[in-house]
């Protein structure tokens, strides 16, 4: 793979003025690795825990345990991770049905939600397969301010003129939005507000993104339930599936009754070999989750050199381990991608191209070399085919495997090539 001279003195010229930030990643990785592994010496976890259940799964202690190492992480009262959570829109979904009844209001406080739950919701035409709306939940909105803050007076007016409102949702990463990713402290903030006004509303946080980027979790500020997927930051790159619902323990135990059954719950469902990978994800996340930051900080100076409106810029703190560059045209959002799947380790030989895939109002052109499929965590690109024309990048598993992809999409973008080369 070879690089241009070009491309090459922007990355050293990227690396000289990004060191204190990476330093400041490193010294946030630690700090959340020394909460895992506190967690893992307080529960006693051993090899015994990584034995495998079949059929009910009665008295599996290393999906117990896990439960226990994941709520103590997440500085929460319950919570419960399973292989069989297909995404993080499954584990949204699993949440919003356990907590929602007939005649409740789901609010979003944060804008639109990822485009994937709109069918969940029954926006537009997703209504008559399952949605909520077919279950009688309506839906309440309000836009972020343009600055990224919560429009908090309007909040709280309809948190007191409407009553059935019983779960305000938060979605803490921008999705496929050009908006600012939410700070832990600023949804601490909203959720006191709206605590307290009405403390009988649940607050959950579509966390997906966004774990071990900050030292605290949205559970740490008051939220009721946090979830997200561990083929993102909390699986580490080695969780082949999965995901997490963690709060409080009448929230968690709501949503493990729609996980299984009513008075089931979490206290079945075999772990059929899956619970070393969870446990060996859940140790490596932070150092991992700090390789896919420093790819992004990486990737926003390069493409800002190159011209190109990035956000977050190459300096800013950032929340997520999303970086979207703006490419303002078809052709240079699928030049950017198909960059990525050429430096990335797994089908760096295949061009993507867009198609309608399953979730998606708009053709998406995603590239994704990685060994789990559609794992975000490992280093990846999409974008939807619509005006700005945004490619979203993230991931990483090293520095080093992100720093190569992000030299392929640059030079793919410089010599205005559409395929690999």
């Amino acid at each position: 793979m070879q690089f241009s001279d070009t491309i090459l003195a922007l990355c050293a010229q990227a690396e000289a003025a990004l060191a204190p930030r990476f330093a400041a990643i490193d010294r946030t990785a630690f700090e959340n690795t020394q909460k895992v592994m506190d967690a893992f010496r307080r529960h006693r976890v051993s090899d015994a825990l990584f034995q495998s259940t079949s059929g009910y799964g009665n008295g599996d202690r290393g999906r117990d345990v896990l439960d226990e190492v994941w709520a103590d992480v997440m500085g929460a009262e319950a919570a419960f991770v399973r292989h069989s959570i297909v995404s993080g829109t499954h584990a949204l979904t699993i949440g919003l049905f356990g907590l929602l009844r007939p005649g409740d209001i789901l609010y979003s406080v944060a804008g639109k939600p990822y485009d994937t739950l709109e069918e969940v919701i029954g926006l537009g035409d997703g209504h008559g397969n399952g949605s909520l709306r077919d279950f009688g939940v309506d839906y309440l909105q309000t836009e972020l301010e343009a600055d990224g803050g919560f429009r908090t007076g309007e909040i709280l007016r309809c948190l007191r003129d409407e009553p059935r409102i019983r779960v305000v949702f938060i979605q803490r990463s921008k999705g496929y939005l050009n908006r600012k990713t939410l700070c832990v402290e600023q949804i601490g903030e909203i959720i006191r507000a709206v605590k307290g006004i009405r403390p009988d509303v649940w607050t959950v946080v579509d966390n997906c993104y966004g774990e071990f980027v900050e030292t605290r979790e949205p559970t740490q500020v008051g939220a009721d339930l946090v979830i997200g997927s561990l083929i993102k930051n909390p699986g580490g790159g080695m969780a082949e599936s999965g995901g997490y619902l963690a709060g409080t323990s009448r929230a968690v135990e709501l949503a493990g009754y729609r996980l299984t059954s009513v008075g089931i719950g979490t206290e079945q469902g075999a772990s059929l070999g899956q619970n070393k990978p969870m446990y060996k994800g859940l140790f490596y996340a932070p150092h991992t989750v700090a390789q896919a930051l420093k790819t992004a900080h990486l990737a926003a100076y390069i493409f800002e050199q190159l011209g190109f409106e990035v956000e977050p810029r190459w300096d800013e703190q950032r929340y997520d381990i999303i970086q979207s560059v703006i490419t303002r045209s078809e052709e240079k959002l699928c030049a950017f991608c198909r960059g990525i799947q050429q430096g990335s380790p797994v089908d760096a030989f295949v061009t993507p191209e867009p198609w309608a895939m399953p979730g998606y109002s708009d053709r998406v052109i995603m590239a994704a070399g990685g060994f789990t499929q559609g794992s975000s965590i490992e280093l990846s690109a999409d974008g939807p085919l619509r005006e700005p024309y945004t490619a979203y990048f993230q991931g990483g598993l090293t520095y080093e495997s992100g720093k190569i992809g992000i030299l392929c999409a640059a030079q793919n973008l410089l010599q205005g090539q559409t395929a690999p080369v």
